[in-house]
């Protein structure tokens, strides 16, 4: 029961998910593998993808965890089926739990889809929201910028501002009054995106609908830790652990954090 949850990105941006877990289910234990040194995942072939993201479960298994949230959307769009087949724990992805964010908000139906190039090509979230309603009139927009803005860490000021402006642009006259934040990099960005497509619009990201999806899974198997169980939070990086550590100390607000550097066979 108090076995570690394990969580996978491509980089920083899955901890946008590992915060709404800690959030909401603050007695358990998360062990973060981010893959920053081989991010971005969006323009890489699907087979490297899928190696990469098997690479990362397998080191976590070894760890003993208990289940696994792929937390990238690229990700989750080529191995979450082969990996919940084969893996001896739950697995979960966040692009059923974007779309139903997005379904539930949306008034009119009418939703941007912000991802990376690999997801946009995928066509996994137009299948999600389709799934859930037919009437969904869906725009995807690949941000290839967005993620190595983030990355690098320069992810404040007027370069950045401008480069989400300039990523954005294609939205221009477009009609939606909602957009999935299909990267889970980009939540780190959301201030700036919703100052670029107004405040009239639902921006939204998978973290906390992922969150009630592990949340749910664990009580279901009755794997959920103990009330009084203390967290031992557990992250790696298969580059730069100063950028890293910048990156998550400033997001996750848990101070100093137990962040060791990884490499994946």
């Amino acid at each position: 029961m108090n076995a570690p949850i394990g969580v996978i990105d491509s980089g920083v941006g899955g901890l946008t998910v590992a915060k709404e877990i800690m959030k909401r289910l603050p007695n358990e234990t998360i062990y973060y593998i981010g893959d920053t040194a081989r991010c971005p995942y969006g323009p890489r072939s699907r087979q490297e993808v899928r190696n990469f993201t098997w690479q990362m479960a397998k080191a976590l298994e070894k760890m003993n965890v208990k289940m696994l949230v792929i937390a990238c959307n690229t990700a989750t769009a080529v191995a979450l089926e082969s990996l919940q087949r084969n893996m001896p724990f739950p697995v979960l992805g966040v692009i059923n739990a974007g779309a139903r964010a997005a379904v539930k908000k949306t008034k009119r139906h009418e939703v941007v889809v912000l991802a990376t190039e690999g997801t946009i090509k995928s066509g996994a979230y137009e299948e999600a929201l389709l799934s859930l309603n037919t009437s969904t009139h869906i725009i995807p927009l690949a941000c290839p910028t967005f993620v190595p803005l983030v990355e690098s860490g320069e992810y404040k000021g007027d370069f950045a501002n401008n480069l989400i402006a300039e990523g954005l642009k294609p939205l221009k006259n477009r009609q939606f009054d909602t957009v999935i934040l299909g990267c889970t990099h980009y939540p780190i960005l959301q201030k700036q995106i919703e100052a670029v497509v107004g405040e009239d619009v639902n921006v939204l990201s998978s973290a906390e609908e992922t969150a009630k999806d592990v949340q749910e899974m664990l009580a279901y198997n009755g794997t959920l830790a103990n009330a009084n169980a203390v967290p031992a939070h557990r992250f790696f990086a298969t580059g730069s652990v100063p950028i890293f550590r910048s990156i998550a100390e400033n997001w996750l607000e848990q101070g100093t954090l137990d962040i060791k550097r990884i490499t994946l066979k």
